[in-house]
């Protein structure tokens, strides 16, 4: 039986509503700015009252990986705060300290889903899921939605159904999921 999926609604359309600060913190080493950036990020604090602190570590002196990681927390708090051209800037410029920050792409590949540049975003998260991410889940909701932005409704339920499998009580993604309708493809369509 071959099948066809249909959705009711087009999610990028409201993607900016559902894009995580998903985006995932990476831990640094030690106590400081750092890692209260660190834990900033990782909290879902408020961007607005925590930008400080990373701020003042990348002012200091960090080892590379702990200023790469850095950057990208201060990028996640900036994407929170809908700042994505300057989230976009540190996820890169954690990238050129450390290309193998699995976190930093997925979180680039959201800012670039709010730029409408969904195919480049799909190439950023799949290269985010190959190196890891400690929220796949997140991952796979993100490159759902940029999936949808190309047209490509198959892969989209895919990756919303594995979000919800990776993280059963992930609202947004069950929603999402909600939206489509499997119905049988006559033959020879």
């Amino acid at each position: 039986m071959t099948l066809r999926i249909l959705s009711a609604s087009f999610a990028v359309l409201t993607a900016t509503m559902f894009l995580t600060p998903a985006s995932a913190a990476i831990s640094v080493i030690g106590s400081g700015p750092a890692q209260l950036c660190y834990q900033a990020a990782d909290s879902g604090a408020s961007p607005f009252d925590s930008l400080q602190y990373c701020d003042e570590a990348l002012a200091g002196t960090l080892s590379a990986g702990d200023r790469a990681a850095t950057y990208v927390n201060r990028g996640v708090l900036k994407l929170a705060a809908n700042d994505t051209d300057s989230a976009a800037a540190d996820f890169d410029a954690g990238l050129a300290i450390n290309a193998n920050l699995g976190e930093a792409y997925v979180d680039r590949g959201a800012t670039l889903i709010a730029h409408k540049r969904y195919a480049d975003a799909i190439l950023d998260i799949n290269k985010g899921l190959k190196l890891g991410t400690k929220e796949e889940y997140n991952a796979y909701f993100d490159r759902a939605v940029a999936d949808e932005g190309v047209g490509n409704l198959q892969a989209a339920y895919d990756d919303y159904r594995q979000a919800v499998t990776l993280k059963p009580d992930f609202t947004a993604a069950s929603l999402e999921l909600a939206r489509f309708k499997i119905v049988e493809k006559p033959s020879g369509a």
